[in-house]
């Protein structure tokens, strides 16, 4: 059965021009895009959204950088989504993701890693809905 997780290709990536490029990536790697939209978080929409971060010494950067600029936030399926997205997307730091994975391919460091991922079908869920109703995701 289909698994849904969420993408956000983070406020470097909109910058450098490469949405397209991982898009591209992304769908290449069999994900169907259910739901996509640009936008600009605030700090506070930010701050809510990595909430669970809030205790660590790099939240406060997180949530800067985060609102920093445009965002996509996509929501993507596939048989094994979450745990797929994850090896696609490669990891947190670039200098230690894999060969072609989109962190390795666009990431500038740890906290501009270029892309996110839900690291848990649970998590996905929770993810999906603070950026999208269930009215906006379609098939």
């Amino acid at each position: 059965m289909p698994e849904r997780t969420l993408a956000i290709i983070k406020p470097d990536a909109v910058a450098a021009g490469v949405v397209g490029e991982i898009i591209a990536q992304i769908q290449q790697a069999g994900f169907r895009i259910r739901a996509m939209k640009l936008v600009r978080l605030s700090a506070e929409q930010a701050g809510a959204f990595y909430a669970v971060h809030r205790e660590r010494p790099f939240y406060a950067e997180l949530v800067r950088f985060m609102s920093s600029g445009p965002v996509v936030p996509m929501v993507l399926e596939k048989d094994n989504a979450v745990a797929d997205f994850r090896a696609l997307i490669g990891a947190t730091d670039p200098a230690e993701a894999a060969e072609g994975t989109i962190r390795k391919r666009f990431g500038r460091s740890k906290g501009e890693n270029a892309i996110h991922g839900s690291d848990s079908p649970e998590n996905a869920r929770v993810e999906i809905a603070f950026f999208f109703a269930e009215s906006e995701l379609v098939g």
